[in-house]
């Protein structure tokens, strides 16, 4: 029978992992501070809880004081949104722990309820979140007094020169696949030469495969078991159908300003060089949201204000980072539950 998370002696061997989280997050406030951002809250219950097409948000209703009438929220998935209005609103450097929410995740590293850190730059580039990544993770480390993040048997050097890879690289070298030659139109992608290219390097494509579908599976059987093992990866530059928050690269209209950080083998991080045109942005939402509705027969309202405020953002990059996993990788943690305070409640009990 599984002990629940307030018997004593199952407190008493997650302890060490909760105290080791209390100085990761003291050091994250310290890390900020000291680089001139400051620190907000954002509201849980949004209008729009973030538009990706594989989260499921957990709504409720707001009732107005005779009771009659409704309006549905969200508990957010992110803070990015509110976040995204500070800055229109002309806050330049600012940064949030925030709980957030997703339904439809329960797994040793997923938590329906969670903390994200999430911290943006205005004018900001996605390389400046970068380096910001690499003096945050060094600076954590030496908070805890530790050489290496771990998970299981893998040890990873923060202190060592990253790896620092594209994604069009990654699937070239570790697939053997030509990615930009599906995407000769990155708004309709070729899904039937990606399929023949996956299919000849061992991926079993099925018939209602999408274009990105097939580009998740090449990612998780070729790409991800070779990212962040001794030292951490910056994967970076993701084709524009991966990314639909960010902007797209100079140049390489194909490609977008967004890279995953990678440490031991654990995605940790995911950041843009935001998208602040509201009219690419709309037309990118409601691709998603008709994505959405095919697969799961729902989608979410879009945010319209996030819209209006985003001709006032003249440029800004943004970044999530996983701050459960962070001290899973600082502990050594085998389970997202071992460094939780209290655990959320499970369908099974």
């Amino acid at each position: 029978m599984r002990r629940t998370w307030w018997h004593p002696a199952e407190y008493a061997r997650r302890r060490p992992y909760l105290l080791a989280r209390n100085r990761m997050t003291a050091a994250i406030r310290a890390f900020f501070a000291g680089r001139g951002f400051i620190e907000v809250e954002t509201p849980a219950l949004q209008v729009s809880p973030g538009m990706e097409p594989h989260l499921h948000a957990f709504a409720t209703d707001l009732e107005a004081e005779d009771g009659r009438r409704r309006r549905r929220l969200y508990l957010h998935t992110s803070p990015e949104f509110a976040c995204k209005k500070l800055l229109a609103a002309g806050e330049p450097r600012l940064f949030t722990l925030a709980r957030v929410w997703r339904n439809r995740e329960r797994s040793a590293r997923h938590a329906p309820e969670f903390t994200l850190l999430e911290w943006y730059r205005s004018p900001g580039d996605y390389r400046e979140l970068i380096e910001d990544c690499r003096q945050l993770l060094r600076e954590v480390a030496q908070a805890l007094g530790i050489k290496a993040y771990r998970q299981g048997d893998q040890a990873c050097d923060p202190f060592a020169d990253w790896e620092d890879v594209t994604v069009v690289d990654a699937c070239g070298s570790f697939a053997g696949i030509d990615l930009l030659a599906s995407l000769d139109d990155p708004v309709n992608p070729d899904r039937e030469r990606l399929a023949k290219a996956a299919t000849s390097a061992g991926v079993r494509v099925a018939a209602d495969d999408s274009w990105s579908d097939i580009f998740t599976k090449i990612m998780v059987t070729f790409v991800e078991p070779q990212l962040g093992r001794a030292v951490p990866t910056v994967l970076r530059d993701y084709p524009v159908p991966e990314a639909a928050l960010a902007r797209r690269k100079p140049g390489e209209p194909r490609l977008a300003e967004r890279f995953e950080l990678y440490v031991a083998g654990l995605e940790l991080a995911n950041a843009f060089g935001e998208l602040t045109d509201a009219v690419e942005q709309r037309a990118r939402f409601e691709a998603d949201q008709d994505l959405k509705q095919r697969l799961y027969g729902e989608r979410y309202p879009i945010d319209e204000q996030l819209l209006q405020a985003l001709p006032l953002i003249q440029s800004a990059a943004g970044i999530a980072l996983g701050v459960d996993r962070l001290a899973m990788l600082a502990t050594g943690a085998s389970s997202i539950d071992d460094v939780l305070w209290a655990a959320v409640a499970r369908v099974d009990g």
